[in-house]
């Protein structure tokens, strides 16, 4: 989810009685009992594409919210497929899966996680609207702290076995296999544990490679991991802890960025900074280069931010928290840094205000119909604070000579219903061994697998 308790800190705009004031009014508003924030005056198409239109920006005291109740898929529906594609579940009754990751062998790894118990730790008022935002938006439950092995298909299109592979984690995310060693992202640390071909289930304890910026704040807590194509290296994501540094950019040291790890040394740098909660990681088939999905800021209304994924330069600076898609200054951020705007790069391609867009894959495979190569999958985990809801769907864009070449076009409907309540939120997407797509939902928690239709390719 897109970290709702950014929009909570109100305290931005008010301070003493006024942020009071704010917060009852945000939670009334949450209750349904008063209108709170506007409406998007833009398309939702608007905000995609290399140069996405920015409107100016558009906050208000009450910020925006407007929650897709989480409800679950009843019996026997599943999402809608795009022409030319079929999808089944792959794995049912899952504990709140978010993300994915395909060993060698075919066996599919699922990170059953959520958010630590001192996420975004607060008292009072603001802490218990927080608290109602995240269970309204199907993600108050706790962490199973777990991560999960689906092996084979069978006949019905499902997982015929599946193994606790790895347990007493803590709110893990990001999976890379390196030789016999599996690295998996905890919120706080990477970890490394010995692996084996056709292993079920890991037992040894793990052993730490690095420490992970985390804490009791910890606003963005999903770490991402991706390795180098020689595996020599590790890439992380880690998040900024706040929608703006509300609390100080001293409790943002060493976050919005993107580590790069040196895995003979252990040694660790900052890769890439300025990508408020960068996601997905992946790496684009034709130009090998390491992209990344990430969620913008919000509170400047419906329209703004787009997220965004792009290329990552080493030593590129994007921007957050003082400027959005290159050089337009958030005016909100003091003092300002003109040194870093100057710097900041554009993002190659928008993809929708508040989309919350999380799972990020390439293309590479030969079964799903030709038009998807070298293209790039994308799990929009849905909106909370856009009016009206955009995302809840998993996309697709197509790429040429390893760039974007063209609009997205959608992939996996249907997760929000006609009463805008959420059936299910995408997040995690991976390729399998056979070239199906497979799609994480941890509101349906469900592993969805695309494939074919029928006479299609």
């Amino acid at each position: 989810m897109k970290a709702p308790a950014s929009a909570l800190a109100i305290g931005t705009a008010a301070s003493g009685r006024k942020a009071s004031s704010a917060l009852v009014l945000a939670a009334l508003c949450l209750a349904g009992t008063v209108g709170c924030g506007e409406v998007a005056t833009l398309p939702e198409t608007a905000g995609f594409g290399p140069q996405p239109i920015l409107p100016a920006p558009h906050p208000t005291l009450i910020p925006t919210v407007n929650i897709a109740p989480a409800k679950g898929w009843p019996a026997g529906t599943i999402p809608a497929a795009a022409a030319g594609l079929a999808v089944r579940a792959y794995a049912t009754g899952l504990d709140h899966p978010r993300w994915l990751h395909v060993l060698p062998n075919g066996d599919v790894l699922v990170a059953e996680t959520n958010a630590p118990a001192e996420h975004d730790a607060g008292s009072g008022i603001k802490g218990w609207i927080q608290k109602l935002v995240m269970k309204v938006a199907g993600a108050g439950v706790p962490s199973a702290d777990r991560i999960t092995l689906l092996r084979d298909i069978g006949r019905d299109g499902m997982a015929r076995t599946r193994t606790v592979f790895l347990q007493g984690l803590h709110s893990p995310f990001g999976m890379a296999l390196v030789g016999n060693d599996l690295y998996v992202a905890n919120t706080d640390a990477v970890m490394r544990f010995p692996y084996h071909a056709g292993d079920t289930r890991i037992t040894a304890p793990g052993v730490k490679v690095i420490d992970l910026p985390a804490g009791k704040i910890n606003h963005h807590w999903t770490k991402d991991l991706i390795a180098s194509r020689d595996g020599a290296r590790l890439y992380v994501t880690v998040g900024s802890n706040s929608n703006v540094p509300m609390d100080g950019m001293e409790n943002e040291v060493g976050r919005a960025a993107i580590y790069e790890i040196d895995i003979a040394t252990g040694r660790a740098r900052i890769f890439a900074s300025g990508l408020r909660n960068a996601n997905g990681l992946a790496w684009q088939p034709q130009s090998g280069a390491l992209w990344t999905a990430v969620n913008e800021r919000d509170e400047l209304g419906s329209d703004l931010v787009p997220d965004y994924m792009t290329s990552v330069r080493d030593g590129g600076f994007y921007g957050w928290p003082y400027s959005y898609f290159g050089q337009h200054v958030d005016q909100r951020v003091q003092p300002q840094r003109p040194d870093l705007v100057a710097k900041a790069i554009v993002p190659d391609y928008a993809l929708g205000a508040h989309t919350a867009s999380l799972g990020l894959t390439f293309y590479d495979a030969a079964l799903l119909p030709k038009k998807y190569a070298g293209g790039a999958f994308v799990g929009q985990h849905g909106s909370w604070n856009r009016k009206p809801h955009s995302g809840y769907k998993v996309i697709f864009v197509p790429f040429s000579g390893g760039r974007p070449a063209g609009p997205p076009q959608d992939v996996l409907t249907g997760f929000l219903n006609a009463q805008g309540n959420a059936l299910g939120r995408p997040v995690g997407v991976a390729i399998d061994r056979a070239g199906a797509l497979l799609v994480a939902d941890d509101v349906g928690n469900v592993v969805w697998r695309v494939t074919p239709a029928p006479s299609s390719k």
